[in-house]
């Protein structure tokens, strides 16, 4: 489903997928969506029409998708419960129904070619992939695990530049303000928040423990805060990133909260919850969007 990023609004609904969907993506330019599905395939979609471009299809579930960060990108990463980093050429395809194979349509006719793929590091993954991110160094990919490891992965070795244990159970990784020159890699993972260059593979800048499960994080790299979600209460936290101090506590959802994330201005933030609902918060003190 589209929105409005301001208001909420609804704009459009992908069809197609038929299983829950784990992850969307748009592109730098929003002109294209990728959705990861348990219905064993990714989607990319034109979100000016809501036409399905092409279908990817998997042997198991697709936690993730990520596009490089260009406009009109033909090249889409996905991963999942394959435990493979995989990398679709779309501008080699010309079907809606990309596969691994190519079928044969039901009149016996060859279908026009899949999306070619290949695989980076295979065997190397020891759990489902839960995210991946690419880089604003378009050679840099990066994948979080559930064997709760961060890899940095160089596509032209096709090998780990750097990689990363966590000391808990992954929850969110993100690429945080990824337009800017300096981005940060917001990591959550059991009772911690871990901060990496979003430019220098495996540079640590920070880890802030805090007393709550940590499932999500985001940050807010300008105005030096971040905000955390959790699996154990349905309240938002936004601490100082400096200080590690706990600064506002908002209530309003009614489970668990998932995912969170902030709109490219910063001036506001969206958090996703297992009650079924995404909440728009505002993060600045000027009128904006609805908030008047």
């Amino acid at each position: 489903m589209l929105r409005d990023g301001a208001t909420g609004d609804w704009i459009g609904t992908f069809i197609g997928h038929k299983g829950a969907v784990w992850q969307a993506r748009l592109s730098a330019d929003a002109s294209l969506a990728a959705t990861g599905s348990a219905d064993f395939s990714a989607k990319i979609w034109d979100t000016h029409t809501g036409e399905c471009l092409h279908t990817l299809t998997h042997s198991h579930i697709v936690r993730a998708v990520a596009f490089p960060p260009q406009p009109r990108p033909q090249l889409v990463a996905t991963g999942g419960f394959e435990k493979k980093l995989r990398i679709f050429d779309l501008s080699r395809s010309t079907s809606s129904n990309s596969t691994s194979s190519s079928p044969s349509s039901p009149n016996g006719s060859a279908s026009p070619p899949p999306a070619p793929s290949y695989e980076i590091g295979p065997g190397i993954h020891g759990g489902a992939i839960k995210s991946v991110i690419w880089s604003t160094e378009t050679n840099i990919l990066i994948t979080a695990a559930d064997d709760k490891m961060i890899r940095w992965w160089d596509l032209r070795a096709r090998s780990p530049a750097a990689q990363f244990e966590l000391e808990g159970m992954l929850g969110t990784c993100e690429l945080d303000n990824p337009m800017s020159s300096n981005p940060t890699l917001s990591v959550a993972a059991g009772k911690s928040a871990y901060f990496f260059s979003g430019t220098l593979p495996g540079q640590l800048l920070k880890k802030i423990t805090t007393s709550k499960d940590i499932a999500a994080v985001a940050l807010h790299a300008e105005q030096r805060k971040f905000v955390t979600g959790g699996a154990g209460d349905t309240w938002v936290r936004v601490y100082s990133f400096d200080d590690e101090s706990e600064l506002d506590l908002q209530k309003g959802h009614h489970g668990p909260i998932w995912t969170i994330s902030f709109s490219p201005d910063g001036k506001m933030y969206a958090t996703g919850s297992e009650d079924g609902t995404v909440k728009l918060w505002k993060f600045c003190s000027d009128p904006y969007g609805l908030w008047r």
